[in-house]
């Protein structure tokens, strides 16, 4: 088989390799965050921060090979759809990590703080946004569109329990004035895991386009599976 492999194609399985390694290592950044808001644990969120340059470096390393690829093979057709929606999602996966290592950031503060006794549906929340970015990267791996679109339907769930814990949180503070300052960190955690799954919806709009060559970012909801 490996000789009908053409000179592209090696290029190509490289740059995906690498941006599911990249995403990989975000997923692993969510998962730890979130972690160390349950646990309160802020070694493991001090290693979110330390490992997020390899995250940039990861990113830099996509950008070069999609550069060679597009300077050097001048890809085509499904190629050169792949290798677009290689170089927007990146990017996208490199914000993912950024908005853990916020978590994170958020997560030491909240540390130094007395522990509130309820965290409401945030690790629920933080399950729904790992699994939507897992799925997202199967199906950017299978080129697979059905699946990209089902992912970015999920991105309802987390709006809606984003929507649900704000308000909570907001009872919470009015109703306690000494919780307002672990209230207001916790509001910050929910933003940025609402934002995640915004990025993960950017990625899935990507593999449509790769996959189907449609664009659908401003009209998903007349797409069907």
């Amino acid at each position: 088989m490996a000789d009908h492999l053409r000179p592209i194609d090696h290029d190509l399985n490289r740059l995906r390799d690498k941006l599911l390694m990249l995403g990989g290592h975000a997923e692993t950044a969510i998962a730890h965050a979130i972690r160390a808001l349950v646990d309160r644990d802020s070694e493991l969120a001090e290693r979110v921060i330390r490992e997020d340059d390899r995250i940039d470096q990861l990113e830099n390393e996509v950008d070069e090979l999609c550069i060679d690829i597009l300077v050097l093979r001048q890809p085509t057709a499904s190629d050169l759809r792949f290798v677009i929606a290689a170089v927007k999602t990146a990017p996208a996966i490199e914000r993912i990590a950024d908005h853990a290592v916020n978590i994170a950031r958020h997560v030491l503060r909240l540390n130094r703080e007395p522990q509130l006794k309820i965290y409401f549906d945030i690790p629920e929340m933080a399950r729904i946004v790992q699994q939507m970015l897992l799925d997202g990267l199967d199906a950017f791996t299978s080129g697979d569109a059905a699946k990209a679109l089902e992912t970015i339907r999920h991105d309802d769930r987390a709006d809606a329990l984003y929507k649900r814990i704000y308000e909570e949180l907001l009872e919470l503070m009015a109703a306690d004035p000494t919780t307002v300052r672990r209230g207001a960190e916790l509001l910050f955690i929910i933003k940025h895991l609402e934002r995640i799954a915004d990025y993960v919806t950017n990625i899935c709009e990507q593999i449509v386009y790769m996959a189907r060559g449609e664009v659908i970012k401003h009209h998903r909801e007349r797409l069907e599976l």
